[in-house]
C-alpha cells in the first residue's frame, strides 16, 4: 500500500540526524517512506538541488522536507500530519513555524537547550500564513510534481520554503502553520551571511509585482526599498519598532 507520506531530509552529520530525527522516527504510528540523502561530501550544492532530487524519486502522497536537527514530540504526529493534511483546502505547502504578517511568528515549534517556545503565537489549528519556514515542510505531491523549488533563485541553503510559499500563493494555493509540536535543536538566534543576502536579493526581485513585504520568521523585508538600505542598522532598528508595535495590538 502506498505510504502516505514521504520523509525527506538531506544531512551532513550522521551523529545528529541519529540523535534527533531518526530517534523520534523509530516508534512513530504511521509508516512512512524515508529518503536520506547524504551531503557530508558536499554532492549537492543546494538545498533547493537536494530536495528536488529527494522529491522526484519519492513515492508518498505527502512530501516532508525536515531538517536533521529535528525531533518529533509525538508518536502520533505523522497521523496527525495526515488528518490534517487531507482536511485542508488548496494547500500548496505547510510548515510548522511561518508568519503573516508584522505579529511575529506562528509555531509550537519548542528549540534550544531549554525547550523554549519558538515563537510568541502557538496555533490550535491550521493558519495561513503568508510563508513558512524551512525547518520542517510538507507538500503535496501533486503539487510537487507541477512546482519544483526555485534552483536558480534559492542557489544555496537559505530561504527556499519561502520562495515557494510565495510563489504558491499566485498560483491560488495557500500557505498554512499546522498545530504540532516539535523539536529543533537550533536555539532560533538569527544569522545572516552573504549567501542569505545574496538569495533574499533575487527573491525580492521575483516577487516584487505581487507583494509590498514579504514577512519571514526571520525578518520582514520591503519590496519597493533597495536591500542594502534596508541592511542599514538605523532602518533595521525601525523595521523591529514597527514589529514590537505591531505585536502589541
Amino acid at each position: 500500500m502506498r505510504k502516505m507520506i514521504s520523509i525527506i531530509c538531506v544531512y551532513n552529520d550522521e551523529e545528529i540526524l541519529n540523535r534527533f530525527l531518526l530517534e523520534s522516527l523509530k516508534h512513530q504510528t504511521k509508516e512512512y517512506e524515508l529518503i536520506l540523502l547524504d551531503n557530508r561530501k558536499n554532492h549537492f550544492k543546494s538545498a533547493a538541488e537536494a530536495l528536488n532530487h529527494g522529491g522526484m524519486i519519492s513515492n508518498g502522497k505527502y512530501l516532508m522536507f525536515v531538517h536533521q536537527d529535528v525531533a518529533l514530540c509525538a508518536d502520533d504526529t505523522l497521523e496527525n500530519f495526515e488528518k490534517i493534511l487531507e482536511s485542508l483546502p488548496d494547500t500548496g505547502i505547510v510548515g510548522v513555524a511561518g508568519k503573516l504578517n508584522r505579529r511575529g511568528v506562528v509555531t509550537n515549534v519548542m528549540h534550544g537547550d531549554n525547550f523554549k517556545p519558538a515563537g510568541r503565537f502557538q496555533v490550535i489549528e491550521p493558519k495561513k500564513v503568508q510563508t513558512v519556514d524551512e525547518v520542517l515542510i510538507i507538500i503535496p505531491k501533486k503539487v510537487f510534481e507541477d512546482f519544483k523549488f526555485d534552483e536558480a533563485v534559492c542557489d544555496n541553503w537559505h530561504l527556499y520554503s519561502v520562495d515557494y510559499s510565495l510563489s504558491m500563493k499566485k498560483w491560488g494555493l495557500n500557505s498554512y502553520v499546522i498545530p504540532s509540536t516539535v523539536y529543533h535543536k537550533s536555539n532560533g538566534i538569527s544569522s545572516y551571511n552573504e549567501e542569505y543576502y545574496r538569495t533574499l536579493k533575487k527573491i525580492l526581485k521575483k516577487h516584487k509585482n505581487s507583494y509590498l513585504f514579504i514577512y519571514t520568521t526571520m525578518d520582514n523585508w520591503s519590496t519597493l526599498l533597495s536591500l542594502n538600505f534596508q541592511r542599514k542598522t538605523l532602518w533595521r532598528k525601525f523595521n523591529t519598532f514597527l514589529d514590537i508595535v505591531s505585536e502589541n495590538l
